[in-house]
């Protein structure tokens, strides 16, 4: 099963064409879920949607009286749409400027214009280091925060193929606070024992031959460990 980082979805929302709302025929904006969910807090099951913020919208306009007769609330509706789908539904907004904080707007598109740019640098330089087999170079890539999470995947992968085993030591001591990331290391962490042919003692982690019977490091048996 294969996951989609933040920006891969990003990526492909901008190249969309975006829908018109169905109520006011208004080109719909791109939004960004917000760090807190509304309601069960179980958020919309994607980060992106689009969004009418057409305030002559008859969905937004119409809305206030019907919420407020039918729930005696304050609030409207804004007709939102689940990219990529012709699926078009309403999120409840409780004031003129609700969920306007969440335009993707042209600041943003610049942002992801740049981080774009950063993942097509930071491949030139995998493919770089796969040809040169430069291992230290994919682990600079990797242990840098401020690379795109894409670039760092990659370079993940390729340490698993290329790394030696004093790959393992550093990329243990990372706790690289990616889920995505994280699993890659692990997995490539196994690999790298399964070319050398070496484990990890489970008394004192240090490296052994995967067929020793005693820790060199610690003197533990370790044979059916």
């Amino acid at each position: 099963m294969s996951f989609e980082t933040r920006e891969e979805v990003l990526e492909k929302v901008i190249a969309m064409q975006r829908p018109k709302c169905p109520h006011c025929g208004v080109e719909m904006s791109l939004w960004e879920e917000p760090p807190m969910h509304m309601g069960d807090g179980l958020g919309w099951g994607t980060p992106f949607l689009f969004i009418c913020f057409n305030d002559d919208c008859a969905l937004y306009r119409e809305g206030w009286k019907h919420i407020e007769e039918s729930y005696a609330h304050k609030a409207s509706y804004r007709c939102m749409n689940y990219p990529g789908t012709d699926v078009f539904e309403v999120m409840p907004v409780f004031s003129n400027m609700g969920g306007r904080g969440q335009i993707f707007n042209d600041q943003a598109m610049a942002e992801q214009e740049a981080i774009k740019e950063a993942i097509k640098r930071g491949f030139n330089l995998l493919a770089e280091f796969f040809t040169t087999k430069d291992g230290p170079g994919m682990m600079r890539l990797l242990l840098d925060p401020t690379e795109p999470a894409r670039v760092r995947l990659k370079a993940a992968e390729m340490i698993g193929d290329l790394g030696e085993v004093e790959s393992i030591e550093p990329l243990r001591n990372v706790r690289f606070g990616n889920e995505l990331i994280q699993k890659k290391v692990d997995e490539a962490v196994a690999k790298i024992h399964e070319r050398h042919f070496t484990r990890e003692c489970p008394f004192c982690a240090e490296i052994i031959k995967r067929r020793a019977n005693v820790c060199k490091h610690c003197g533990k048996e370790v044979d059916g460990h």
